[in-house]
């Protein structure tokens, strides 16, 4: 028997963008296939998508399209997926004994709606206190861009990023907040193209009220050049 929908919860879950676990639900088999099977597969169910919507697709426009659609969701907007992908986050000791925050900010962001399958597009603000290393500056965004490249929900996504900095770094003094525009809420449903969504997500000494205030102080600097 195949999967039973329950329509109206999964609109509401949907439409209210509620996320389900903090981790990303990937099933036990998902690595059964290689890159080119999935590209494979994908291309011939987006054919038949297409094709059902009344699209000819032997139109020279449209002809390729399956195709080129099935290798983006693979190896691009989805390549987070695949634990072959993650960045490598070498660790340093922190020779220079630098004992404050450190902060990247502005993080460009893309990410796809796990709802409607829509873009996600934002910044990312991430923030450490070294307990001993240090990691490569360009390290975090590598992160950031790892988790965002999945079908996410932006509170997951957040939770995620401070989760594996944390393990990096081992310590618990992390904090990221995201501001993200959610296409599924300004091109459809309320059609809010002004509205945006923010997160975030304090460990450690980021839980602390001066702590937090200083981070939060941090990202909003004029730091354009």
């Amino acid at each position: 028997m195949g999967i039973q929908i329950n329509s109206s919860e999964t609109d509401h879950i949907g439409d209210n963008h509620i996320g389900t676990s903090s981790e990303t639900p990937i099933r036990v088999d998902a690595f059964k296939l290689n890159n080119e099977e999935k590209i494979e597969l994908i291309e011939h169910d987006v054919k038949h998508i297409m094709e059902t919507l009344g699209l000819d697709l032997r139109d020279d426009s449209l002809k390729g399209t399956p195709f080129r659609v099935a290798k983006m969701f693979v190896n691009e907007i989805f390549g987070g997926l695949n634990p072959k992908n993650k960045p490598k986050a070498s660790t340093f000791q922190n020779k220079y004994n630098y004992g404050e925050m450190l902060v990247e900010k502005n993080i460009t962001l893309y990410s796809t709606c796990e709802h409607h399958l829509l873009p996600i597009v934002g910044k990312a603000h991430v923030a450490y206190i070294s307990n001993g290393t240090v990691v490569g500056l360009s390290k975090m965004n590598r992160i950031v861009d790892y988790y965002a490249k999945r079908p996410q929900v932006q509170e997951r996504l957040t939770i995620q990023i401070v989760k594996e900095l944390q393990s990096v770094l081992n310590t618990k003094d992390v904090a990221c907040v995201i501001d993200a525009k959610h296409l599924c809420v300004n091109s459809r449903g309320i059609k809010d193209i002004e509205s945006s969504t923010v997160t975030s997500e304090f460990g450690g000494q980021f839980k602390n009220k001066e702590t937090r205030r200083e981070f939060l102080d941090y990202i909003q600097l004029n730091t354009k050049f």
